[in-house]
């Protein structure tokens, strides 16, 4: 019955949204994300900095592979999870997608997407990389037979162009600084970069917020949109398609709102 409504909900992502902030609401303990407060002006760049490491914490990856076990076990037995299925999909309608292309995953804690990719028959040269070693031991062990490094996204240790694909898995949010982090995306990116699970905003500036994930206190930036395209734009990156996982617009004003979206872009030859 839960799978049922889950694939239900997915083909709602405004009303699954909605039920999630109630949920969040009511009960504040069943979430990832909790206590957010806002950041502004200076506050925003040092608290970005004083917890730029949290995502090392030890506690971390046991907490998030919880929740992501019970996503897998679902997606195993054919049910619909929206951010499986759009990372999916975002790679599928890749032009000139072909077996056995090279995928790095920035950010790939445990390295769970390497299953989805298998479960998905997409057969892609996975690896992944995270800036916390107590996660990529954990993927280690969750996938033995798959190359994890730890590295930190805003200085990969690959040579230029070297990898087909490159995903940033959900992690620019949590990095200060996050144009580095693109700019290294689209350096090692050979064909194409694909941005998963990224907060904007339109309307309004750029939004910085201190919050708990898991328990854990760090930081989440919500981008400028436009900024953001353009900044994919500078680094030489040709937007190809985007993947929206929910967006809401504000009640009052429709030129203001906000989305969690995939993109995806090619590399551009230089």
């Amino acid at each position: 019955m839960k799978a049922v409504l889950s694939q239900a909900l997915n083909h709602f992502p405004n009303f699954k949204h909605q039920l999630r902030r109630l949920r969040d609401r009511w009960l504040p303990g069943s979430a990832v994300s909790t206590d957010y407060v806002a950041l502004e002006g200076q506050e925003a760049v040092l608290q970005g900095q004083q917890l730029r490491q949290s995502w090392q914490d030890d506690a971390l990856p046991a907490r998030q592979r919880e929740l992501v076990e019970k996503q897998l076990q679902q997606y195993r037995k054919g049910a619909a999870i929206d951010v499986f299925d759009v990372f999916v999909q975002s790679l599928k309608e890749l032009p000139s997608l072909s077996e056995g292309m090279t995928l790095l995953e920035v950010g790939c804690s445990s390295g769970f997407y390497s299953e989805v990719l298998d479960i998905a028959g997409l057969p892609l040269n996975y690896s992944g990389c995270d800036y916390s070693s107590a996660f990529i031991e954990m993927a280690q062990a969750c996938y033995p037979k798959t190359s994890f490094s730890v590295e930190d996204a805003t200085r990969l240790q690959r040579a230029d162009q070297s990898v087909d694909i490159v995903v940033s898995g959900c992690c620019l949010l949590h990095i200060p600084e996050y144009r580095q982090a693109v700019a290294e995306t689209a350096r090692v990116a050979r064909s194409y970069a694909v941005f998963h699970r990224t907060p904007v905003v339109w309307g309004q500036d750029e939004q910085w917020y201190q919050k708990k994930a898991y328990g854990i206190d760090t930081v989440e930036i919500h981008f400028n949109e436009p900024d953001f395209l353009a900044l994919l734009q500078i680094n030489g990156l040709e937007l190809l398609a985007t993947y929206t996982l929910h967006q809401q617009s504000n009640a009052s004003d429709d030129s203001r709102g906000q989305a969690v979206r995939t993109y995806v872009c090619r590399k551009n030859s230089i």
